[in-house]
């Protein structure tokens, strides 16, 4: 099966049988297509064996995982190159231990999962978030060092997004599902290889993106 139909396959299943890491290493093919995805998977499974936690309190879990990602193994948001393609693809990320919004949330995400701790995508207007979906819910900024938001800080993402105030609308925090976390990321690195013109590889995420989005 080539790589587009892998990526439909791995998208057709349940929910909550999707591995997310797995469809992003696949998604990293297009830039390395001899990738083999088990050595990160099993880095993944590695850096969630180091979060020092006790169960029960969800934040007192996103803390310790703060401070595992974070501080002691360095992930970062890449804002002096946001725009380099190595910030969308999975393995870099975690060879590197930078990159944008979204990869760093996969990144959250898959370790948070492996020590049994639900997380959600959030896709937040020009910046994605991760929460715990719980009462109350618990919204993460990964690229931010993992920064807890309040409504005001998103208040003032808002802005900063849109250049003026905006009215902060509760469904600017909905969840999304693997899948259109997956389409945002194609479309991030679609538009990374527009700008700088390496019209292959767009080709490459356009033909995946067609088929992923088909009815």
């Amino acid at each position: 099966m080539d790589l587009t139909g892998t990526i439909v396959a791995t998208l057709d299943a349940a929910e909550d049988q999707i591995d997310l890491a797995a469809v992003a290493l696949e998604i990293a093919r297009i830039a390395y297509p001899d990738l083999e995805a088990a050595p990160y998977l099993r880095r993944l499974d590695e850096m969630a064996a180091l979060v020092e936690y006790q169960r029960g309190d969800p934040l007192s879990v996103i803390e310790a995982l703060n401070e595992c990602l974070f501080e002691r193994l360095g992930f970062h948001g890449n804002r002096d190159d946001y725009y380099d393609p190595r910030n969308s693809f999975l393995n870099d990320v975690l060879d590197r231990r930078t990159g944008i919004p979204i990869t760093l949330s996969v990144v959250y995400m898959e370790v948070a999962r492996r020590i049994e701790l639900t997380l959600v995508g959030v896709g937040f207007p020009g910046h994605f978030l991760v929460k715990h979906p719980g009462d109350p819910e618990i919204v993460v900024d990964c690229f931010s060092g993992g920064q807890i938001l309040l409504q005001t800080d998103c208040e003032e993402r808002l802005q900063t997004v849109y250049g003026r105030p905006v009215v902060f609308e509760p469904i600017f925090l909905s969840s999304v599902t693997k899948k259109q976390i997956v389409t945002r990321m194609l479309h991030n690195l679609m538009a990374i290889y527009g700008q700088t013109q390496q019209t292959t590889q767009m080709a490459q995420v356009e033909t995946i993106l067609a088929a992923i989005t088909r009815p």
